[in-house]
């Protein structure tokens, strides 16, 4: 429709834009500000450092299959590459494994105490292998769903707990407990 000459979408085209350009020009400047305070103050935001190379595959299943039950052989794998702690090993459709998975699921606690002393993610399925009850509830009640998740292998949280021996006992009888799934 026209109206003096102006077509009505014009008209609020226009002034849309107008409002559009003025907020960008206003953010620029903001962003303008924080560049010349930043630049004034002295301070740089921090650079990323680069990122050494991959670990090597073959390394990573070796430390991985060590983490299962050789103690020495992880020390000495570890002491000489520390990169490797957290390292995982998929075995195979997503299949992810770490030393300290490893440790876990065999009960192998010796390896897993070892690998959390030099600050390994501690998870679910190595609380529930070493008895830290109370970190195992914690997380299921945060997350009941854990309950039924599954560690490498596709092991149950329950097989976990199994391994840990007498002194994750009460685990076991936590997990025993729960629903038919948990099992």
């Amino acid at each position: 429709m026209k109206h003096f000459g102006f077509d009505s979408s014009r008209r609020i085209f226009i002034p849309r834009l107008a409002l559009g350009l003025a907020a960008g020009a206003s953010l620029s400047a903001e962003s303008a500000a924080a560049a010349q305070q930043q630049t004034a103050s002295g301070s740089t935001p921090p650079a990323v450092p680069p990122r050494p190379p991959a670990l090597d595959a073959a390394l990573v299943k070796e430390f991985v299959i060590a983490g299962h039950a050789n103690l020495e052989k992880t020390r000495a794998m570890l002491d000489a590459q520390p990169a490797l702690l957290n390292a995982t090993w998929d075995w195979g459709g997503g299949d992810w494994e770490t030393a300290l998975g490893g440790a876990s699921h065999v009960g192998s606690k010796d390896v897993a105490t070892f690998l959390l002393g030099r600050g390994a993610r501690m998870d679910i399925f190595a609380a529930a292998m070493l008895g830290k009850l109370d970190v195992v509830k914690s997380m299921l009640a945060a997350f009941p769903e854990l309950a039924q998740s599954r560690g490498p292998h596709g092991i149950t949280l329950l097989a976990h707990a199994k391994k840990g021996g007498e002194e994750a006992a009460a685990v076991v009888t936590m997990l025993e407990s729960l629903s038919p799934a948990a099992k």
